[in-house]
């Protein structure tokens, strides 16, 4: 049934007024607010976006974390016939400054002071930014800003208003068609700048139903909301599936407490980049290390059962009735507990997208009874395209093209698709839309892959990344750069991976080391460092580098496709990769391009043979100041191995 956001709050509110809608952690203590509290937040604080002057179609920014008041604005902002644009919380002011310029931004309402300071630091560049709204006062008490207010102000505003005008706010909602413009998502800009993605409520809606259809979702689930409500994946999971299925949204009290808030919640429905996974393995690996000697021989044994038995048991396969009691025994012993440690005892469904995952780590999480997922979509598509269904998940496919979704690929090898979530547009961008969007209505989504003989969809890597390598040894070998990258990342030791070797007769590549990993391990060696530089650049370190970059050589020479793409060199960073320095974008995708320009003598120095380059980086630090790092770079050659002919 066609509809909006607010109807659907209305539905709920009207329906079970007194279910949990949302929690929030403050001071230690979980706050409930019923749809039925909701229901009243959102029509005060739409009254007071009204009296403040927010017209139908116009845009307002909203910046912060996860917090209900800041979900109620995007609800009130989508009542009144407006669009909300989140944006992402440790954007700097400089990266604000396009999305409110080009999308005419003149009402802004942010979580905090330091979110105030941002927006006020960048005030001039944005002539038409006349509101600010903010939502926890602490700090701001003797700011007098003009048009800076408090949430609590408007909402007191808008109660008056309702009270006096009881049918205002209903009309509103009514007003609302499935067709009209819910949102607008800012794009990373990885190359220039950011492009607005426009979306429908009908779009939004009907993926995030499709979604709740699969995986057979429910007013019962629990969710954790802790990534940026900027990233549209985490918008679909805590803002529009929440409003279609009608579960509960958990807010944590702060980025440091996540881990802990994940354990007390104990979420039913889990979604997380990649990135997270790898850090939750790392963080557990850290602490078997540091265990006494039977634990982790105890550790070993069962995930050895675990990786043997574990995927199959989970996909429905028999295992046999004595790797089914070894299998139990393991759970007893190590599975269930490492599942309550993670806080993923009460997980039903769990998803990560956003990139390739390795397959080591998908298999972890798998053989220890964790179901886990992968799902392929984007921004531009609401993000449900393609699923694994529970009994099919598989780490080199992304699944199934869910209900309403169509797909093919084109002579090039590009994925492409068509389905009721594509981007009505990009904002402004004609060209830009035309270039992605044929006129008889498929979405061209820049990446190269396959459907597979059952059904699956296979994703190689960005189509414009996949390159060559030419001359030498493997001349004409494919190149997949993100391919690369994703196997050393499985690698507790190695947090990021940039590879080059398209148009080059080898491939050489540049890898940050987690620190917490790496650090632990070089402790228990008694090795002793003195921060991240020097450690990175540690002989004992690069031995240990070098066995995970020449482990994933072996894996590579028996695929006969990318069989080419060994890494023949390779080089510890001297510092993080960081969005901040604009080596990442904001959901921590690597600027491959923008690397190379920046660290143009390293790239020359793993090419031209050098065993050592000096480098020296320019860097910003979290209070704005800017300086420098500089190190001396050790160069390594990494062994590479004959492309295993396949069995005939």
């Amino acid at each position: 049934m066609p509809t909006t956001f607010p109807r659907l709050l209305m539905k709920h509110a009207a329906e079970r007024p007194g279910a949990p809608a949302m929690r929030e952690k403050e001071y230690g203590i979980w706050q409930a607010h019923s749809w039925a509290d909701m229901a009243t937040l959102v029509e005060h604080i739409g009254c007071g976006l009204h009296l403040a002057g927010l017209k139908r179609g116009e845009h307002m920014v909203v910046i912060g974390g996860n917090r209900p008041r800041l979900y109620a604005t995007m609800l009130a902002a989508q009542a009144l016939g407006a669009i909300p644009i989140p944006l992402y919380q440790d954007a700097v002011g400089a990266e604000c400054v396009f999305p409110i310029t080009n999308a005419d931004v003149r009402l802004a309402m942010v979580e905090d002071q330091e979110q105030v300071d941002k927006l006020l630091e960048i005030r001039d560049r944005c002539p038409d930014l006349a509101t600010l709204i903010y939502d926890e006062p602490r700090g701001l008490r003797n700011y007098e800003e003009p048009g800076l207010s408090s949430l609590d102000a408007l909402i007191d505003a808008g109660r008056v208003f309702a009270q006096s005008h009881p049918k205002f706010f209903t009309g509103e909602i009514d007003k609302g068609q499935t067709g009209d413009v819910a949102a607008m998502f800012f794009t990373s800009g990885t190359t220039g700048n950011p492009k607005g993605v426009v979306h429908t409520h009908n779009n939004l809606i009907d993926r995030a139903q499709a979604g709740a259809e699969f995986d057979k979702l429910s007013s019962a689930e629990e969710v954790l909301a802790y990534l940026p409500p900027a990233w549209i994946g985490q918008n679909i999971f805590s803002y529009a599936q929440w409003l279609c299925c009608g579960y509960v949204v958990n807010c944590p009290e702060n980025a440091s407490t996540v881990t802990i808030d994940l354990k007390e919640v104990g979420p039913t429905y889990y979604f997380a980049p990649p990135r997270v996974f790898e850090g939750l393995l790392t963080s557990v690996m850290i602490r078997m290390e540091d265990a006494g000697s039977l634990k982790r021989h105890m550790f070993h044994y069962f995930m050895g059962v675990a990786k043997r038995v574990g995927p199959d048991r989970m996909n429905g396969q028999p295992i046999g009735v004595f790797q089914s009691l070894l299998y139990g025994l393991g759970n007893l012993m190590v599975y269930g507990p490492l599942r309550n440690n993670l806080g993923f005892s009460r997980v039903r469904v769990a998803y990560t997208a956003g990139e390739a995952i390795g397959p080591d780590l998908f298999t972890f999480y798998r053989s220890i009874g964790i179901n886990l997922k992968q799902l392929y979509g984007s921004t531009e598509t609401a993000v449900f395209v393609c699923l694994q269904p529970d009994d099919q998940a598989r780490a080199d496919t992304v699944g199934v093209p869910i209900r309403g979704v169509k797909i093919k690929v084109a002579d090039n090898g590009e994925i492409l698709v068509k389905s009721a979530g594509l981007l009505k547009e990009y904002y402004k961008n004609p060209t830009a839309t035309a270039e992605v969007l044929s006129a008889d209505g498929w979405y061209h989504t820049s990446d190269a892959g396959f459907i597979d003989a059952s059904g699956h969809l296979k994703i190689i890597d960005r189509v414009k990344d996949v390159g060559r390598i030419q001359g030498g040894a493997n001349d004409g070998a494919m190149f997949a750069p993100k391919y690369v990258e994703n196997k050393l990342k499985f690698f507790p030791f190695i947090k990021e991976a940039v590879a080059y070797g398209d148009g080059r007769e080898k491939v050489c590549v540049m890898l940050n080391i987690d620190f917490d990993a790496a650090g632990n391990w070089a402790e228990r060696r008694n090795l002793p460092y003195a921060g991240y530089t020097d450690l990175a650049q540690k002989s004992e370190v690069y031995q240990l580098i070098k066995e995970c970059v020449e482990k994933v050589n072996a894996d590579l020479s028996v695929d006969a496709l990318l069989a080419g793409s060994q890494v023949s060199r390779f080089l510890v960073l001297h510092k993080e990769l960081d969005a901040d320095d604009g080596e990442l974008t904001r959901t921590n995708k690597v600027r491959r391009g923008f690397i190379a320009e920046k660290y143009q003598p390293l790239v020359d120095a793993l090419y031209s043979g050098k065993t050592e380059q000096f480098i020296e980086t320019v860097v910003k630090f979290e209070d704005g100041r800017s300086g420098s790092v500089s190190a001396t770079l050790k160069l390594s050659d990494a062994k590479t191995f004959a492309p295993v002919k396949a069995a005939a």
